[in-house]
């Protein structure tokens, strides 16, 4: 099971966006529906979907969050695994940038020889390259983390610690910024790669006045088995006790994540709606959540 799943919050669209990623991406589909009763936000639509095989999980919960460029997803279509790599890229993009608008536009630059950026109708932003098949095979879906504003030069720091907070951890490659590139800090990180309990994500600093930063609007959940293990990583990465809810924290960098024990999924997926309804009522009561409590209610 996948050990940290991204996690799209919506206004009310959370089933239209699974679905749509359903179709614009090869190789994915939605896998649950769940509705959670009697929240703040009403009836909110819960949906787990894969792309390209990483399971991601999304939210209609209401209007409090958008989506922004702050983390985007990176999707790389490799030529060395399959050899219409780059016309299955163009397919994608032109599904993408319908209703949507490039950040970067389709072309060739000097990283890649086809590479864009572009935000989808919905409000999320995905980074489309061909990746050199003589280089390190890298992994399709890779979660990608801007710091600019506030967070800007904090990027190389950040990957240290969450290097340091999960198992299974290990960087990949890392890229500086040289003196002679102005805007940019010497020493902040151009790119950097690092891989999380079989996760790999990316980040880099972004220099200037940027118009979004972390939010809620994209977390990521840690699934966990153990209260322990719950205990662990609350304790890690929660730095902002307003954040605090729902097994919702907020680390010391600004991004959000989702500490989850394991039988809530189970739980969600049982198709039975009083233990669904039963579990949500305590879960809203909760901060951290507690085992215990969840699996006598949900019981």
């Amino acid at each position: 099971m996948q050990k940290i799943i991204p996690h799209l919050w919506f206004d009310k669209e959370a089933k239209e966006a699974a679905h749509f990623y359903a179709s614009v991406f090869p190789n994915s589909k939605v896998t649950s529906e769940t509705v959670l009763t009697g929240t703040p936000s009403g009836d909110c639509d819960v949906l787990e979907f894969e792309i390209m095989g990483t399971t991601f999980q999304s939210i209609s919960a209401g209007p409090y969050f958008k989506l922004n460029p702050s983390i985007s997803i990176m999707v790389n279509f490799d030529p060395s695994q399959n050899p219409n790599a780059a016309k299955l890229l163009d397919e994608v993009w032109a599904k993408l940038s319908e209703g949507g608008k490039a950040l970067m536009p389709l072309d060739a630059y000097p990283f890649s020889k086809r590479y864009g950026w572009i935000e989808d109708k919905f409000g999320m932003t995905w980074q489309l390259i061909l990746t050199n098949p003589e280089g390190e095979e890298r992994p399709v879906i890779i979660p990608s983390l801007m710091f600019a504003n506030a967070a800007y030069g904090k990027a190389k720091e950040a990957s240290d610690f969450y290097l340091s907070v999960f198992n299974d951890a290990k960087r990949g490659a890392i890229a500086y910024y040289p003196a002679n590139m102005p805007p940019h800090r010497e020493e902040t990180v151009m790119f950097t790669d690092f891989k999380l309990e079989g996760q790999w994500l990316a980040a880099m600093d972004a220099p200037g006045e940027h118009a979004f930063a972390f939010n809620e609007a994209f977390s990521f959940i840690v699934s966990c088995d153990t209260q322990d293990e719950i205990d662990y990583y609350w304790g890690k990465l929660s730095a902002v006790p307003e954040s605090e809810m729902c097994g919702w924290c907020k680390d010391k960098f600004g991004v959000s994540w989702q500490i989850v024990p394991s039988m809530m999924d189970k739980v969600m997926r049982s198709g039975d709606q009083d233990k669904i309804d039963r579990l949500t009522k305590a879960f809203l009561q909760m901060k951290k959540f507690d085992i215990a409590t969840l699996e006598k209610a949900s019981e």
